[in-house]
């Protein structure tokens, strides 16, 4: 008896998602509740899991394909790990006779070069980057030895075969597959679909664009408070509060002043309307293995110092982990986005609609300024404000960003909430 896997109910107004990776394969043994796929949906990955203990059926669906919400995808069927060995075994019998007598006499193996793995009747199936190199190297994947599992064939082994291939003195028949690979001046084009996470960027990015009018204004901060200050008290407070202290909680801060005074940054358009909000919920930009994701912090105008570094640093940690929910993605009124950490000097960010405003940050780097009619070096950092200038007037964005300029260099105002 089997069960059916299905699509699991993605969110709020997601419909549909991309099969990322298949986690496990026909034959292998699944736990209840276990990871067997992986669906990309517009924000982030998602597991599908199985629905009870036995073994992979069939995939009804491949990787990269579309699913919908409860569409079947797979079957899981009733038995045990051990019950898995005879499916791999029977996939290269297509012969009537016994699987152990005919080994010696596989002579219809090399008529299908491409289904072969190796003279051990190892998996009859190439995995596409093995695929590939057997293509790119003009390898015989049959005369190849796999070191994989129950014998495939790995890339390595495709690599070392080439390697080998090239070393000894090739025979007149096998120059012409050999002259390819020992050109160094080939020139190759690799075509990969876009996943779905990539899609939805691009398409977000664009129509911010074509919809709003959008304008970037930029300041630069002496860092030398924020840093002497962090300097002072960050031992003291990862002991009390077990996270780091980081610039973002500043620049958090500094935000919600500049937010609060200016309320149109803080606001979108709907329609005809302008919404505004009396809270701060900042999109945090972090890195992902699948691209760039904004969790939201929420309630930061209420939130501590260390309230700000715990959200962000579970965030990016669930973000590398894949972990993260569409909840986690909903919402938000202002986003902050650091490109310093990847050594960026200037930017000019995208507004993550449908917000009206995003503050970039950059690195640091010690430059000459004057201070007091001396030429002195500070550290100092690049900030930029993109924002709709259907909402908001450029008076009110230099403003917002002098503000967060203002707290940053002194740190104090944003105790007294100045």
């Amino acid at each position: 008896m089997s069960s059916e896997v299905k699509v699991p109910t993605l969110g709020e107004s997601v419909s549909e998602a991309t099969i990322g990776q298949w986690l496990k394969q026909p034959g292998d043994a699944v736990a209840a509740d276990e990871a067997i796929a992986s669906l990309e949906t517009d924000k982030v990955a998602i597991d599908v899991t199985a629905p009870q203990a036995g073994v992979m059926g069939q995939h009804i669906v491949k990787e990269g394909d579309t699913v919908t919400v409860g569409a079947l995808i797979a079957t899981i069927e009733d038995g045990s790990g051990a019950a898995a060995a005879p499916k791999p075994a029977a996939a290269p019998a297509p012969s009537p006779s016994p699987a152990p007598t005919p080994t010696p006499t596989a002579a219809p193996a090399p008529s299908d070069p491409a289904a072969a793995d190796d003279t051990s009747g190892g998996s009859s199936v190439l995995s596409p980057a093995v695929r590939r190199a057997v293509l790119e190297h003009g390898i015989d994947p049959s005369k190849v030895k796999g070191t994989g599992k129950d014998g495939r064939i790995t890339k390595d082994d495709v690599l070392a075969a080439a390697q080998a291939k090239t070393a000894q003195p090739a025979p007149s028949t096998s120059a012409p597959a050999a002259a390819p690979a020992a050109t160094g001046g080939e020139r190759r084009e690799e075509r990969v679909r876009m996943t779905r996470l990539r899609q939805t960027v691009a398409k977000r990015l664009k129509s911010a664009q074509e919809t709003a009018a959008l304008l970037t204004t930029f300041n630069d901060v002496d860092m030398s408070a924020v840093i002497e200050a962090r300097d002072k008290y960050k031992d003291v407070f990862q002991k009390k509060h077990g996270i780091k202290l980081g610039f973002m909680s500043f620049f958090s801060k500094a935000s919600v002043l500049a937010l609060k005074s200016i309320p149109s940054v803080n606001a979108q358009i709907e329609g005809d309307e302008i919404v505004y909000f009396d809270y701060v919920d900042i999109s945090i930009a972090v890195s992902a293995p699948n691209g760039l994701v904004v969790p939201v912090v929420r309630n930061v105008d209420k939130l501590s110092f260390a309230g700000i570094e715990q959200a962000i640093a579970d965030y990016g940690k669930r973000a590398k982990d894949g972990t993260l929910t569409m909840e986690d993605m909903k919402g938000g009124t202002f986003t902050i986005s650091n490109g310093g950490v990847f050594g960026g000097l200037m930017s000019t960010p995208i507004i993550n609609p449908p917000q009206s405003a995003v503050l970039g940050l950059h690195r640091i780097e010690d430059r000459p300024v004057v201070r007091d009619g001396q030429i002195v070096i500070r550290p100092m950092m690049y900030i930029a404000l993109s924002y709709d200038h259907r909402l908001i007037d450029g008076r009110e964005a230099v403003t917002a960003l002098k503000t967060i300029k203002e707290a940053i260099e002194d740190p104090t105002r944003l105790l007294i909430d100045l």
